[in-house]
Parts: structure tokens; C-alpha cells; sequence
């Protein structure tokens, strides 16, 4: 295509005006995603100051709940990164891989509690229902491997993309058609574990300290294995370059086994917990963890394990306080607040003048996305801001948009995630 000069008074911007159009488009929504964040944040800060926030406790158990949630995310999100770091492309069968470890570890807690071992023995009856979770998962990626992608090995990426979505729809009806499409309710836990207890001076509930507890040790004893074991460092040599491990005399198909094989256990280990916590299975409940936990991976960074485990923990906590940040919206922005916004943004504009004047082509798409939003700053600012505040009902029910609207404002910010990728070589610009 080619590039246009588009002129202004005084000015010569040489780009071509589609480019420049969707830069600042981009531009004015990291603004936008910026503001409403700011000032949620500070809108809540503001209400909690004034008393008319939540409680202590009450932040408390949203911390701890989304602690919880964030490390089952981070579990399952290590899979996906795995898998993306060895073969290049998103395992969309990996949520279902993670609801076989859920309804087997249901279907074995629930004889040990007909026998009476989940209760008089539970600690021995949990080991055994997290080896059952892991073996049933474990088995589940082997073979989603050997029958579905190996044969695909050498085939363009859209192909076993296509055909994990395929794969995912058959475990679920697989499922199904095996045990029925009704709701499977967990046992009853132990008293002990629905009560709370006293850890570092706070009231946190056992199960969710369990499932906490549990999670990092997996995700510690994960990492211990990649990066000390042998097997991990042929994992992480396949993941480098497979031609070149190849010829270091590394199996490479072994290798790709045994990342679905790990990438399986950890979604094991998530379903059982994840079946512990909420205590409801069925068919389909991999479908959203899969999602979120995909959407943990990408905002950690795809193929970085420590990112999956960050970007993990990061959406549990963001899906469980998002809701109560947006009733920051309802705090009134002073007018002193406002109109020095104004001035910011009044400024802003100055600036992006005399950048757009010294004629550096790689800042035209920001100086043009500063001066358009520095104006809409300073008419907002005077005209609607001062005293402005608004209220959304049902926010309650918005915790998965918060989760990916945070995603799409970190990749606007950072497109690598937070830790950056870890990609093969044939995968890097």
C-alpha cells in the first residue's frame, strides 16, 4: 500500500492515513481502559476511606477465594503453555483433559465416602482421589496426542488447531454419553476443611487453603522438574529447536509425550481441586476454565511457565475483586480532580504538538493519538467530568467480561504478556 502524506497546519505527517487511523484508535483505547481503571481503583480507595466500602473480612475472603481460583487457572494454563512451547500451537482440548480429572476424581471420592474412608481417614483418602484425578488426565492428553496430533505432526498449524476444537467437542459428548449430562455434587467434605482456620493470623477457610497449599506445591515440584531433571531440559531443548535436539540425539517424540503427559497431571491435579471447591461436575464444566485458563497463559506470556503461573493467579484475583472495583465507578469525581485533568491533558497537547513538529515518522501514530485524546481530555475535564459518577447494576455478574477486558488492556500495553513469550526458533519475528 502506498504512503500517503497527510498534511495538517503546520505539520506533514508521512504515514498512510488507515495506519494512522488505526494506531489512534488503538491509542485513545488504552487511554480509555487506563481511565476507568484509574478510577475505579481510586474510586474504591476513595469509598473504603469514607466507610461505605466492603468490609475487612469481606476483602479478605475475596483475596483468598480468588488466590484459590487463580492457582486452578494457573494449573491448567501451564498445559497450554507447555504444549504451545513444544509444538507451536493452542491444545483447545487441554479444558477437557482438566474435566476427565474432575469427574474421576468425583466418581472416586464418592466410593471411598460410601466406604467411610473420605471421613475417618480423609488425608489418605485425598492422595488417593489426586493419583485417580492425575492417572485419568495423564492417560486422556497421552492419547489425545498418539491418535489426534501425531499424525498431524508435519501438517500446517491450522490443521491441529482445528483439530483440538474437534477433540474438545468429542471428550465433552464422549463424556456425556459415559455418564449422563446431569450435575455430579462432591461429598461432603470434613468438618475441619469447612470450617476456618487461623493461618498467619488470619480466618481463611480450609478448602481453600488446601486447594492453595496443594496448588503451589504442584506448580514448585512442575518447575523443579523443568528446569533440574533431564527430562526437563530435553523438554526445554525440544521446545528450542526440535530439528537440533534431534541431532543432539534427544527423542523428540518421547519428549513431545511426556509434555502432554506433565501438561495432564497438572490438569488433574486442578479438576480434583477444582471439584473439591465447588463441588459440582459435569460435561461441560471444562469449557470456561479452559478459556480462562488460556487467557491466563497468553497474559503470563504463551510458552513461559512461570507467566502461566503469574498470569494464573493475576485472573483469579482480577475475576474475584473486579466486580467490587467497578462500584468505584460510583464515587463522584471532585471538580478540583477534574479540572486538573484538564490541565494534564491541556499539556498533553503542547507535547504531542512539538513532537508531530520535529518530523520523527516512528512517533506519529502516538503524538496524533496523544493530541486527539489530550483534546477529548480537556472537554471532558471542563464539560462532564466534574462531580460525574455512574452505578452498574448486576456487576456481580460481570467477572468473566472483567477477566478478558484485563487481557485485552494488558496485550494492548504489552503483547508479549507479562513475563514475554518463550517461543521456538521458528516461531520468533
Amino acid at each position: 500500500m502506498a504512503t500517503r502524506t497527510t498534511t495538517m497546519p503546520g505539520l506533514r505527517l508521512n504515514q498512510d492515513v488507515a495506519t494512522l487511523a488505526v494506531d489512534v484508535f488503538l491509542f485513545a483505547m488504552k487511554v480509555a481502559l487506563g481511565f476507568f481503571a484509574l478510577w475505579a481503583v481510586v474510586g474504591t480507595i476513595a469509598l473504603q476511606v469514607n466507610g461505605e466500602g466492603l468490609t475487612g473480612a469481606a476483602w479478605r475472603d475475596l483475596v483468598v477465594g480468588g488466590l484459590a481460583q487463580g492457582f486452578m487457572y494457573g494449573l491448567i494454563a501451564l498445559g497450554y503453555s507447555m504444549v504451545y512451547g513444544v509444538l507451536g500451537f493452542i491444545n483447545f482440548a487441554h479444558g477437557e483433559v482438566f474435566m476427565s480429572g474432575a469427574m474421576a476424581g468425583f466418581f472416586v471420592a464418592d466410593a471411598l465416602f460410601d466406604s467411610g474412608m473420605w471421613e475417618s481417614a480423609f488425608f489418605l483418602a485425598f492422595l488417593i482421589v489426586l493419583a485417580s484425578s492425575v492417572l485419568v488426565s495423564t492417560t486422556i492428553a497421552v492419547l489425545v496426542e498418539r491418535i489426534a496430533y501425531r499424525p498431524l505432526r508435519g501438517a500446517p498449524r491450522l490443521i491441529p488447531l482445528i483439530t483440538s476444537i474437534g477433540m474438545s467437542f468429542f471428550l465433552q459428548y464422549a463424556v456425556r454419553g459415559l455418564v449422563g449430562d446431569g450435575f455430579k455434587t462432591f461429598p461432603l467434605l470434613p468438618q475441619g476443611l469447612q470450617d476456618r482456620v487461623s493461618f498467619l493470623g488470619l480466618e481463611i477457610e480450609g478448602i481453600k487453603l488446601l486447594v492453595i497449599g496443594t496448588a503451589i506445591v504442584s506448580m514448585v515440584g512442575l518447575w523443579l522438574f523443568v528446569e533440574r531433571s533431564r527430562t526437563g531440559r530435553a523438554i526445554r531443548a525440544v521446545a528450542e529447536d526440535k530439528e537440533i535436539a534431534g541431532l543432539m540425539g534427544i527423542d523428540v517424540n518421547r519428549t513431545i509425550v511426556t509434555t502432554f503427559a506433565v501438561g495432564g497431571a497438572m490438569a488433574g491435579v486442578g479438576g480434583m481441586l477444582w471439584a473439591m471447591l465447588f463441588r459440582k461436575v459435569f460435561f461441560l464444566t471444562g469449557f470456561l476454565p479452559g478459556i480462562k485458563a488460556f487467557t491466563a497463559a497468553v497474559l503470563g506470556g504463551i510458552g513461559n511457565l512461570v507467566g502461566a503461573m503469574i498470569g494464573g493467579v493475576t485472573l483469579g484475583l482480577v475475576e474475584a475483586s473486579g466486580p467490587n472495583m467497578l462500584s468505584g465507578l460510583s464515587w463522584a469525581i471532585p471538580t478540583w480532580l477534574s479540572y486538573a485533568g484538564a490541565g494534564g491533558s491541556a499539556l498533553v497537547v503542547v507535547w504531542a504538538v512539538r513532537r508531530l513538529r520535529d518530523g520523527d515518522v516512528r512517533k506519529t501514530s502516538a503524538s496524533v493519538g496523544m493530541l486527539v485524546m489530550g483534546g477529548v481530555g480537556v472537554l471532558l475535564g471542563i464539560f462532564v467530568l466534574p462531580g460525574f459518577s455512574t452505578t452498574i447494576p448486576g456487576a456481580s455478574q460481570l467477572k468473566d467480561m472483567i477477566a478478558f477486558v484485563v487481557l485485552i488492556g494488558v496485550l494492548m500495553v504489552r503483547p508479549v504478556g507479562l513475563l514475554g513469550e518463550r517461543l521456538a526458533v521458528e516461531d520468533r519475528a
